[in-house]
């Protein structure tokens, strides 16, 4: 792994997690909840970090990788189902160390889990979003045009993702399950 972008999304999802479980650990062990809430409330600064490194690469004239194409895709991600995973650590942590009640858990099939699909699958599509907005943004500001088409030729791999989302998440859910 010698693509500095690359190494910087591997770096950020680690961050994501040190934070997450140390703002939890924090709030649930340490019984401390004003740290632990600044400690989550940092957790979107790592997606900072990872657009700047990003563009910091773009404008000093870096080849477009996978590892560029890759980044916008990763930050919709986080942004959109970022919370959502957060709240799913902080039920189980509440569970197991504040006598918290057990968490939820989404039925195999059934019209919750049709929701939760069609759900997920909305946090996809803005997820796409946000990766198209990103792209666009480094694409117009700060990548040459080289770099933005190489940029936005990633862009196709969403619409594949997205295609194989819907029929194999909302769309089994609601026609081909139960």
């Amino acid at each position: 792994m010698n693509s500095p972008v690359l190494m910087t999304i591997a770096a950020c999802e680690i961050g994501f997690w040190v934070f997450v479980l140390g703002g939890l650990a924090l709030r649930y062990l340490a019984r401390r909840p004003g740290p632990s809430a600044i400690v989550l409330a940092c957790v979107p600064l790592i997606d900072v970090v990872l657009l700047v490194a990003v563009a910091v690469d773009l404008a000093r004239g870096g080849e477009v990788e996978f590892a560029h194409r890759l980044a916008p895709i990763y930050l919709g991600v986080t942004i959109m189902f970022g919370p959502r995973m957060i709240a799913w650590t902080d039920a189980r942590f509440a569970h197991r160390f504040a006598d918290g009640p057990v968490p939820h858990k989404v039925p195999k099939t059934g019209p919750e889990r049709r929701r939760y699909e069609w759900a997920d699958f909305g946090r996809w599509l803005g997820a796409v979003a946000v990766a198209a907005a990103i792209t666009g943004l480094l694409g117009f500001t700060v990548a040459d045009t080289a770099q933005r088409e190489a940029l936005f030729g990633g862009l196709g791999m969403l619409g594949v993702v997205t295609v194989i989302w819907l029929l194999t998440g909302p769309i089994w859910y609601t026609f081909g399950r139960d």
